[in-house]
């Protein structure tokens, strides 16, 4: 069930990008969109493979956000004792502590003129750009954030969280997500 709802979804999306004259596309649209669950139980002797785990990573890390800042982090959690302590955090569903590992996305709280510095210089370097070139951008970003409030900042670094989590939603097999889900 799992893997030909998402090749569905597939289909449907390459049918949608690529539009053709499918009269079934529509319907097909709409099943796929209606198609949804919530993760009620999870296998606890279940464990996610270290090479799933870093394609996850790779597909967050490939995320589009705002000037491409990225202004966020993951956190795996697999211990059983902070998989309970999480619990808490989770309004008490089983679910986190049943689940083999729990992926937080975290943003940070400020994004200080460093960090900016830090992303326009690697920005330069793997893009073999010379400073010159990239100096407009520099200035622009520290110009645009800098005239943001920290209360600004932190609301917008954590939409940045939600452009990633609908990268990893739409990336990545639906087997992954159930065990990742934060409720």
């Amino acid at each position: 069930c799992y893997r030909s709802t998402y090749e569905l979804s597939r289909k449907i999306l390459f049918h949608f990008t690529f539009p053709t004259h499918n009269s079934n596309m529509n319907s097909k649209l709409i099943e796929a969109l209606q198609w949804r669950y919530a993760t009620k139980k999870y296998d606890p002797t279940f464990r996610l493979e270290l090479n799933d785990k870093e394609t996850i990573e790779h597909v967050l890390q490939l995320a589009p956000s705002s000037y491409g800042l990225q202004p966020l982090h993951y956190i795996w959690i697999e211990d059983t004792t902070l998989l309970e302590k999480t619990k808490t955090l989770a309004w008490n569903q089983q679910q986190i502590v049943d689940a083999s590992a729990v992926l937080v996305l975290c943003a940070q709280n400020d994004l200080a003129p460093s960090f900016i510095d830090q992303h326009a210089d690697n920005m330069r370097d793997t893009r073999s750009m010379q400073e010159e070139q990239i100096k407009g951008f520099r200035n622009h970003l520290h110009s645009a954030i800098g005239q943001k409030s920290a209360e600004d900042i932190k609301s917008w670094n954590g939409k940045q969280v939600y452009i990633a989590l609908a990268q990893y939603y739409n990336s990545t097999p639906r087997q992954w997500k159930a065990l990742t889900q934060l409720p």
